[in-house]
Parts: structure tokens; sequence; C-alpha cells
């Protein structure tokens, strides 16, 4: 019996979860975290991919359950406990295949990507809109705070579609599987990370505004600052690349 209130969708169809697993590029020295392992069919499918797969679960039946269908398993580590208070800065070097409950996806990616220097890759079954903001470049409704706080550490792509009606029980939308390569540095210079994020959220926080409205808070001379940068004033935030807020961000106040 799933849970709702833990947005438990399962996967049981071995041929996706193949496809899943495929999209992950996993080798036999690897080391995978799954987070939400489930009824536990990917977890047993991955074990013959990697080295070692660490499942954490937080639902207490479905881990008294697993517990028993994975012991026969001896390079899996069962671990009961929420994705979400992990510590994976802990761990040697890493990735991550999960199809992860819906409502968790923007705090689980970032949490994983605090543990950046130790993590490789991150596949993730999620909802099919959430995937499209993750990889969304400049120009669409799509792009946004998450696509470049993404983008920033890594470089996603969105590798196949997955119908609703493949899960159980049935989600009322779609999913996607996005794959995302962790850089080993960020994909571009900014003198002060903690502000550049601050800009970037600023100016999607009233998307819809010109970024001579968007960023008052910021700066009074927005106007000024926007044309030193070379960025029109007019220009809405959907419209510049990370390299435009980046130039921004550093320009001196």
């Amino acid at each position: 019996m799933t849970k709702k209130h833990l947005g438990q969708h399962f996967l049981y169809d071995p041929s996706i979860i193949e496809k899943i697993i495929e999209a992950a590029d996993l080798h036999p020295e690897d080391l995978v975290v799954e987070i939400g392992p489930g009824p536990g069919k990917m977890t047993r499918m991955l074990s013959g991919k990697a080295e070692q797969v660490i499942a954490i679960e937080l639902d207490d039946k479905l881990y008294e359950i697993l517990k028993t269908g994975l012991a026969g398993y001896s390079n899996i580590q069962l671990i009961h406990g929420d994705a979400l208070e992990y510590p994976y800065e802990n761990l040697p070097e890493f990735k991550v295949v999960a199809n992860i409950p819906y409502y968790i996806t923007t705090p689980i990616i970032f949490k994983l990507l605090d543990a950046r220097k130790c993590l490789s890759t991150i596949t993730l079954t999620v909802q099919k809109e959430i995937a499209e903001r993750i990889v969304a470049g400049p120009g669409g409704k799509d792009y946004g705070v998450l696509s470049i706080m993404v983008q920033y550490y890594a470089k996603p792509s969105l590798k196949f579609m997955i119908p609703k009606e493949a899960f159980r029980p049935v989600p009322k939308v779609d999913s996607a599987v996005v794959h995302i390569r962790v850089l080993k540095e960020p994909s571009v210079y900014v003198k002060d990370q903690e502000f550049f994020f601050k800009v970037v959220k600023t100016a999607f926080s009233q998307r819809r505004k010109m970024l001579s409205n968007s960023l008052k808070s910021i700066r009074l001379d927005v106007t000024e600052w926007l044309d030193k940068a070379g960025i029109d004033p007019q220009r809405r935030p959907e419209t510049l690349s990370i390299e435009e807020f980046a130039r921004l961000a550093d320009m001196p106040l």
C-alpha cells in the first residue's frame, strides 16, 4: 500500500528501469546511491551494475520489506532514514540514481549539489515539467531560478519521457528522466557566488517585469548598473543567459 503523503508512485516495468540505468552510465566500480527504493526492483538491478548500492528508504513498512527482500545482496546497504538529512558529503565519489517523490525534487537536488565535491552524476525520474525547467535555456517560460542554479554547478540533459500510466498508483502527470553531470568547476566564474544567486532570485521574483523594475531592491541606480553590464534595462529576466547574469553580478557596486 503506497502512502500519498510520501508521494509514492512505483515503477515496475523492467524495460523502463533498464533505460533509466543505461541513462546513468554506470560502471562496475561505481558507488550508487538510490533515494526511495520503494519495492526494490531498481535496487536489485542496480546491484548488478555497480560495486555498491546505498538505498535510502524513509517508509517504515517498506524498509522492513526491503530488509528481508534484499538480505541476499551483499553489495546493497539499506539505510532507514530521510534522504534530505543523509550526510552525502561523507561518501567517497558516488552517483545517484533515483525515482524520487515529486515534492522533494528541488530540495534533494540542492542537497546533493552541496556534496558536489564527491558527486559525479545524478540521474532522476521527476515530474516532466520539472525536468523541462532543469534543462531549459534562456528565452522560454521554463527557464528560471532552478535552471540557472542547476546549470551553474552541472550540465543537465533530458533523456526520455515516461508516461504516467507506467507507474502504480498512476500519478496525475507524466515523468521524465534527467541526467545531471556535475562540473568540476562552476559553468561561469563569479566573484561573489552569494550575490550572483541573489541577483538571479531577485530578477525572477518578478519575472514578468523588466529588469529595471525587478532589480530595484538591489540597486537604486539599476538602469546605470544594467547599462554598464551591456544589458538593456527593458529586457526580462528569462531572456538573460547565465553568462549575462554573472557579468551583471560582477559589476562593481
